[in-house]
């Protein structure tokens, strides 16, 4: 069973659908024994870091998060979900993130660029990986103005106005992408069976 955490934020319908399609068992859900009677665990988030943040504080869900990663279950956090994962958000001021990593979450460099980054962009895999097997080169789906300063946790990397940043992590049993694997046709749906898998 893969659990996708229901925390108020996030794009729950279209990863919900894309587990489906490739035939696994998954459900929506905020309930916390579900969560960790779970194999796997999606943390998506869409939306402000710091709303984001606010809702999964308020639903409790801070000791369950934690709880999960001591258990070793793999955890994927999507977009938002990935940055929470981190130590602090520059976005509209300094925001706490959960700190289970060592990283900030910075603003793309707007002069002579377009901000947010909204498209399809190429992910240029530095380290071997499970949850990238074979797509080195691909192209995925991002939709943000923020991202991950540099870090020892990065899988993947992807140039954007003018900085080569951090666009998948892995540390331990935890998995995290920048980009929207269920927004992004087959290469999302590889990443997404390819998490299914470990």
């Amino acid at each position: 069973m893969i659990a996708i955490i229901d925390y108020g934020v996030g794009n729950l319908g279209s990863v919900l659908n894309a587990f489906k399609y490739l035939g696994y068992e998954a459900i929506i859900t905020s309930n916390k024994d579900d969560i960790l009677a779970s194999d796997k665990v999606v943390l998506p988030g869409v939306g402000a870091f710091s709303d984001a943040m606010d809702a999964f504080i308020k639903k409790g869900f801070v000791p369950v998060i934690n709880e999960v990663i001591k258990r070793g279950t793999p955890i994927l956090g999507i977009c938002v979900g990935m940055q929470m994962l981190f130590e602090k958000s520059y976005e509209y001021g300094i925001h706490d993130g959960l700190g289970i990593l060592k990283g900030n979450i910075i603003k793309f460099n707007e002069d002579g660029f377009k901000v947010p980054q909204i498209g399809w962009n190429q992910i240029n895999v530095i380290k071997d990986n499970p949850l990238l097997k074979g797509l080195d080169n691909k192209y995925v789906y991002f939709v943000h103005s923020y991202h991950l300063d540099d870090s020892v946790y990065a899988i993947a990397k992807t140039e954007y106005a003018g900085v080569s940043y951090p666009s998948a992590i892995n540390y331990k049993n935890i998995y995290a992408t920048q980009f929207h694997p269920e927004k992004s046709g087959e290469v999302g749906l590889q990443i997404l069976k390819n998490f299914g898998e470990l």
